[in-house]
């Protein structure tokens, strides 16, 4: 049920108002626009290949999927107005709401449903999220309405696969995806319509009055592209951004104004994702799991997160925040040891023989670049903190900071890297097949470390056939013990996430799913309305 902001105050005062004025006075109404910060700019907004968070902030506005959580992480429909599974889980039968439109005013069909499909297992076509369709045997479209999804095997994501972004059939079945102008023109189906992209500056979206739902109460939705994020903060301080995500500095201690406390709410809740040093593998000093576990005691977690986050944040002992019933309660974030750490290192070879204070093996030094991405303050402090510390291990990191585009296309796809630093948002199944299974390293997906073990491979496999939770519990548990041995990556916390909106904006609440859950009942009103109203 849509919730409707009361404004009680008002109430009170006109007391004894005729009913019909009362009623018109608590009903929303639309106008204004919400001017939103990113530090990175979108790159592709199509579904199948929104890799980065900036591109996914847009598609998810643009496009829906057959099925979405609500804000109490409960499956329920988005485009399907019902399903139904079989009972021997092997068949899926959607129906979709009727009367369903693109941007262009073509119906949305169960022809969509199935050209998404096919894009997807297309291996042409450079998309991360091809594994979790693997098992599907057909995609049918029994009639303009109803889709039948047959799956080899039992596949426990299946419902929420379904929640990828449906595409156009009849506006991209001649295009190449990974290349077509659509990229940059979207249409979709969502609750809002694409206007314009000026790379590197804004893109801008307009309330589709259209909407399944009902049209977004709030005219216009400004993504911004700051990629500074002290700059961002002034913007914020100035009234020029609406909704950004703090830093934990700017949380604790620049946002305790008399200006800010009246002009914004400011929110808390644990991200559900971690913050991590990921390692080229295919390196010969990474592929050594003792020098990644010396990294693991090496690095002071704790210290990161009173130095860096103020607090607010938790330090990670592997891929699953505490929130997620697959994290195993028994693995802990290693205490520091630096002492541990040094003598790993010895047993791989690397020891001062020169006496410089950094150690070598074979006559080379070990020193190693960490890249990470521009503007975000966080990450580049943590990476001098990493430097430091393991430079007083022996070890002598530099640190390199890309623009976020370039971070991600030429670096992190194309396998140019020693070490990054970077962070996962994760999904709340907690299959991590795409992340961590050996067959999913090519350019654009998500394994760009190069991680392989094959009992991993094995339980990440048995982990998608399986329903039962309490067995798909002990499977997980099990791969987050391998992976905090095999150590990957060096798990180093789950950050708070910190979202500060402008109080003009009604109807927002933190729930565990964020605070934009219900972006299309945000609304201002009239009195307190920043932008003109949008023409048709």
């Amino acid at each position: 049920m849509r919730r409707r902001f009361v404004r009680y105050a008002a109430a009170l005062v006109a007391g004894l108002a005729a009913p019909a004025l009362l009623a018109a006075q608590s009903q929303p109404v639309s106008g204004d626009a919400l001017v939103v910060s990113s530090i990175g700019d979108a790159s592709r907004l199509l579904p199948l290949l929104a890799t980065d968070s900036a591109s996914g902030d847009i598609v998810g506005l643009l496009f829906n999927g057959l099925l979405k959580y609500n804000e109490r992480l409960e499956i329920v429909g988005d485009l399907a107005e019902s399903w139904t599974v079989s009972p021997d889980g092997l068949t899926i039968t959607f129906v979709l709401r009727p009367n369903i439109r693109w941007h262009d005013g073509a119906p949305v069909t169960a022809e969509d449903v199935r050209f998404t499909y096919e894009k997807l297992i297309d291996p042409s076509v450079l998309t991360p999220y091809s594994s979790s369709y693997q098992l599907v045997e057909s995609v049918e479209a029994l009639d303009p309405r109803t889709v039948r999804v047959r799956y080899r095997e039992p596949f426990a994501p299946a419902l929420e696969s379904w929640m990828m972004g449906i595409i156009p059939k009849h506006l991209l079945e001649r295009e190449d995806l990974n290349t077509t102008p659509f990229l940059r023109r979207p249409v979709g189906m969502g609750p809002y319509r694409f206007r314009r992209w000026n790379t590197g500056e804004l893109i801008e979206l307009a309330a589709n009055p259209d909407y399944f739902e009902h049209r977004p109460y709030i005219d216009r939705y400004l993504y911004r592209i700051i990629p500074d994020q002290a700059t961002s903060f002034l913007e914020l301080l100035t009234g020029q951004v609406d909704l950004a995500g703090l830093t934990p500095l700017q949380y604790r201690r620049q946002t305790d104004t008399p200006y800010i406390r009246r002009a914004y709410r400011k929110f808390r809740y644990p991200s559900f994702g971690f913050t991590y040093v990921g390692y080229n593998l295919q390196d010969a000093r990474f592929a050594d799991r003792r020098v990644r576990q010396a990294f693991n005691l090496a690095i002071d977690k704790p210290a990161l997160i009173d130095g860096v986050l103020f607090g607010l944040g938790t330090a990670a002992s592997g891929p699953y925040p505490q929130e997620s019933w697959a994290s195993d309660p028994s693995i802990r974030p290693s205490a520091p040891d630096r002492e541990a750490a040094r003598a790993l290192l010895a047993e791989a070879g690397w020891t001062d023989h020169d006496g410089d204070g950094v150690l070598d093996r074979d006559g080379r030094p070990f020193q190693f670049t960490l890249i990470t991405n521009q503007g975000n303050e966080v990450r580049r402090q943590v990476a001098e903190l990493v430097q430091q510390q393991l430079r007083a291990l022996g070890v002598d990191v530099k640190i390199r900071i890309i623009e976020w585009s370039s971070f991600v296309h030429e670096f992190i796809d194309k396998r140019r890297f020693e070490a990054v630093l970077l962070g996962w948002s994760l999904s709340r199944d907690p299959d991590l097949y795409d992340l961590f299974h050996s067959s999913k390293t090519r350019e654009g997906e998500y394994n760009f470390v190069g991680y392989a073990n094959p009992e991993v491979d094995r339980l990440l496999e048995r982990g998608r056939r399986v329903f039962e939770q309490e067995e798909r519990q002990r499977i997980y548990r099990e791969v987050h013990r391998h992976l905090a041995e095999d150590q990957p990556y060096t798990f180093l916390f789950v950050p708070d996430a910190l979202p500060i909106l402008h109080a003009r904006f009604r109807n927002v609440a933190a729930t565990p799913i964020g605070i934009a859950y219900n972006l299309i009942d945000w609304h201002v009103p009239p009195e307190e309305q920043r932008y003109r109203r949008m023409s048709p």
